[in-house]
This record gives C-alpha cells, structure tokens and sequence, in this order.
C-alpha cells in the first residue's frame, strides 16, 4: 500500500505558482533574452503562453473531478459492504431474495458511474499529462485508468449478474454446507465459472481466464510463475509431512480441549483484539459461517470469527487472523481516503498482515507467555500448572489429520492452499467438470496430506470463496504467508525488544513498524 508521510503538490498547479506564471507572461521576451517582438508578435506570443496556463488550471479542474468520482464510488462500494456483511452476520433467511436484488441494483448505478464515458475522457487528459502531478496524483491516475479499462470491457448487465449470483451463492452454499450436499451447490458453481470466463475473455482474450482472474487479486500475478513457486513448495512439503506422521511425536494439545464457553471466547477474542491494536470505536467483532473481514469503511470495519465449545484455537487463530486484516484496513492513508493509493495494494499484501499476526507473532513462544494468564483467567478449568512452553507446543501441533484448512497448521497449510489452487485452475481451463469436485477434492487431500475427507462438508463445501466467485483468491494465502516471513524477520532487525515486547502484551511497535 502506498502512504506516503507527505503529499507533493505540483510546482505547476498551485495558485501561487500560476500567478508567478501570469506575471511572466508579461516580463518573459526581455527577462528570457528573447528577440524583439512586435506588438502582434507579442500579443500571439501571450496568447499561447496564456494557453498553457489555462491547461494546467484545466487539468487540475479535471483531476479534482476524479477524486471526487473515485470517491463517490468508493462510498457506495462502502454501502455494498455492509449489505455483504448484514447477508452474512444478521440477515433474516427470508430476506435474500430481496437482498439479492438491492445488490444487484447498487452494482449496476456502480458500474454506470465507474464506466461513464465522460470518466474516461478525463483519464486521457490526465493520463497524457502525468508530468505535471506529484507522485501520488500519478499513482491515483494510473490505478484509476486500470480499473476503467477493465469495467468499459464489461456491460452493465454482467455486473448485476454478478451481484446477484454473490448472494446466490452465498445463500446455496451455506444450505449445501449444512445439508454436506455438493449437488446443491453446483448449479451456482457453474454459472459462476461460465460468468468469470465470459468476464475474462472480455476484459484480454489473449490470456488464460485464470491469469485474468488472478490479476483482480494479485496483480500481475499468473499462474506459471505460481508452478514455479508452488512447485518448489510441494517438492519440499509432501515428503516432509510423510516424515512427519510417520517418525514425529506429537506434543499434547488435549488439555486445549473440553467444555469452553463461547461468548467466554468470544469476550477473550475482543480483548486479544484490542491488545493487538483493534480499534473498537471503529470496527466490531461477530461470528459467522466462515471467518471474514469487512464493512464499510477504515472507520468502520467488521471481522468475524467461529467459535467451538470443544475446541478452544480454532476461534481463537480466526479472531487473530482477522484482526490483522482489521489492523491494515483501520491502517490506511486517510489522507486519501476512498482514492485507489488508500486501497490494499493486493490480497497476497493483505494476507501477510493477517498471517504476520496468527503465525509469525501467535505461534511463538513470547506470545504464549501473554495468552496463557488470559486463557487461564476466562477458563479457570485448565489445569493451573500448565506453561507457556506446553501452550506454545499445543499451539504449534502438526495437525493429522489436517482436514479444514481454517484449522491446519503453519506446516500443512500451504498444501491445503495448493490443493484449490490446482483445482480452481482446472474448472477455469475445463479440464475438470465441476460435478467431479468431490472426487478429485478428496483424491489430491489424499495423496498430499495423507487424509481423506468423510464429507463434503469437511471437504470441498469447506470454503466460502467459490461461493461468491473468487476464483484466483486461494493463492494469495500462501504469497501471504512468504511475505509475512519476510516482513517480520526486516521488523526483528529493527526491533531487537520485539521478543520481549511481544511476551509483555506490547504489540504497538510491531503495528506501528
């Protein structure tokens, strides 16, 4: 994400400077050493340097018209949000028909606004004059003339479609999911995958549909260089997690196990939350089917977590995820509020934020040294003699099976994520039919984490993504996850207390660096 500390102005669009510029049409001929000029001469002579003035003053009208079109847009996609996530926290089930189509039809006055004509003639003027803006005003040009390239290659009527099939599926795959019954699921998966190629070709058919996909969630991104990054990751893992099961001894979680209290979990969530930074005054905390992070706004963001009386980590790891998305959305530049520069650069970027604070800061020992006295405190029936270095063990378990990729582990994670990937790419390519999902889902969980899922539930109903069509979506974790080992071992380097600050419960300089 681009934030810079301060915003340059350009030297040729303040007011102060176009003054100077008019005074110097009078005083330029003599001052430049300029010939003599008649009085016609000059008079054509002002007339042209008057013309420039008045394009620079043009262009800064021009610009000011943008922000405040992206802006416009950037509040309604707000709006869109939280009917998001009303859909999936608060609404009422019989609600969906209509919410359905109040999606639909905020799509299409969105899409109208972000494809209108009269946008891009702007973006030619200002994209033909970037020399004359300050680097920031560059990057909101250029980020705003991609995104209107790609919206004039759609049509109004595909927009809407896709808002309508984002609460479909939802609604389909949440019944699916209770019921652990893909055929309910699959008419939608369908008209989703035919919809994103349709979308895909139109935007570049010169390249894979699943490229263009993956451009939406990390851009430039595509999936030969993922081969070769998720390649390499496999070649490394699969023995490893065979040797693992078959030699390792497994620490004991079993006392992380029992009878807890949600809303006790729930009330020691929003505490973790808030020590790590979360802004309660401008997000909240709820729990859904599938753990999320949205709303509307950097000063109202919405995370979700689930919770499990038997099992005390998995909302516990899901609420510290989402915190750390919730930590980068309430981090954004408001000096550019609703411009694309105060937007996540790219859900790979996204990610890291999430998995800097679940496994680069939760999984550590340090930070047992802070959870054990809050677990003990809200769940006085864990054994009272219990360390932060069993805690750190229990939370650090390599999971076998590994069936839920929420609930893996750091080792067994990226092959849960390299799993969809493979898959998604094969129904975006037509190489796999989507009605044999369950089958080639259950066969790869097999031979790359040694389980085989005993319902569709535990298996390919497990995930949310595809549901609301975001195919591409998956490989972002794993990129995630490699730049948050990259961001927190450059952060130690500059912190050398970070240990022990962490161990303390503070979590401000992590969050500020």
């Amino acid at each position: 994400e681009h934030k810079p500390a301060t915003k340059k102005h350009s030297p040729h669009l303040n007011q102060v400077d176009m003054s100077v510029a008019l005074r110097s049409l009078r005083l330029a001929p003599a001052r430049l050493g300029a010939p003599s000029l008649n009085r016609r001469s000059r008079q054509s002579y002002q007339r042209t340097r008057m013309t420039t003035v008045v394009s620079a003053a043009t262009l800064q009208e021009d610009y000011t018209n943008l922000t405040t079109r992206l802006k416009e847009v950037s509040t309604l996609n707000g709006i869109s949000g939280l009917l998001s996530w009303d859909e999936q926290v608060m609404m009422p089930p019989g609600a969906a028909p209509i919410r359905s189509q109040q999606s639909s039809t905020l799509a299409g006055i969105v899409f109208e606004k972000e494809s209108d004509p009269s946008l891009g003639d702007i973006l030619d003027r200002l994209s033909n004059a970037t020399d004359k803006f300050s680097e920031v005003e560059q990057a909101v040009i250029r980020d705003a003339n991609r995104n209107f390239r790609k919206k004039t290659a759609l049509t109004k009527e595909i927009a809407q479609r896709q808002a309508e099939l984002n609460s479909k599926g939802y609604q389909s795959w949440v019944k699916a999911r209770e019921e652990s019954d893909f055929s309910l699921f699959a008419p939608v998966l369908k008209e989703w995958v035919d919809l994103l190629k349709e979308k895909c070709h139109l935007i570049d058919a010169t390249r894979p549909a699943y490229d263009v996909c993956l451009d939406d969630y990390e851009r430039g991104m595509t999936a030969d260089r993922l081969d070769q990054i998720f390649g390499q990751v496999k070649e490394g893992l699969v023995p490893l997690l065979r040797d693992i099961k078959e030699r390792g001894t497994a620490p004991d979680k079993s006392w992380l196990s029992g009878d807890f209290n949600t809303d006790a979990q729930a009330a020691m969530c929003s505490s973790i939350a808030t020590d790590l930074g979360f802004d309660m005054n401008r997000g909240r905390l709820d729990v859904s089917v599938h753990p999320f992070t949205g709303g509307a706004h950097p000063s109202d963001v919405r995370m979700t977590t689930r919770f499990k009386a038997k099992d005390l980590t998995e909302g516990l790891t899901g609420a510290i995820h989402e915190t750390g998305h919730a930590l980068y959305e309430q981090g954004r530049n408001m000096e550019y509020d609703g411009l694309p520069v105060s937007e996540a650069l790219s859900m790979g970027v996204h990610e890291s934020q999430s998995l800097l604070w679940e496994r680069m800061v939760a999984l550590r020992p340090s930070f047992s040294k802070y959870l054990l006295p809050k677990l003990k405190e809200s769940f006085p029936q864990l054994p009272a003699d219990a360390s932060a270095d069993q805690l750190y063990a229990a939370l650090n378990v390599v999971r076998s099976p590994s069936m839920i990729r929420v609930e893996s582990d750091e080792v067994t994670y990226s092959m849960h994520v390299i799993l969809r990937y493979e898959i998604e790419r094969a129904i975006m390519d037509g190489s796999v039919e989507i009605d044999d999902l369950p089958e080639l889902w259950n066969s790869k969980m097999q031979e790359y984490l040694g389980c085989k899922p005993e319902t569709n539930a535990q298996g390919v109903l497990q995930d949310v993504h595809w549901s609301v069509g975001a195919i591409g979506y998956f490989p972002t974790y794993s990129l995630g996850a490699m730049y948050a080992c990259q961001i927190y071992n450059a952060v130690g380097r500059e912190l050398p207390s970070l240990e022990d600050d962490i161990a303390n419960g503070k979590f401000a300089p992590l969050k500020v660096g």
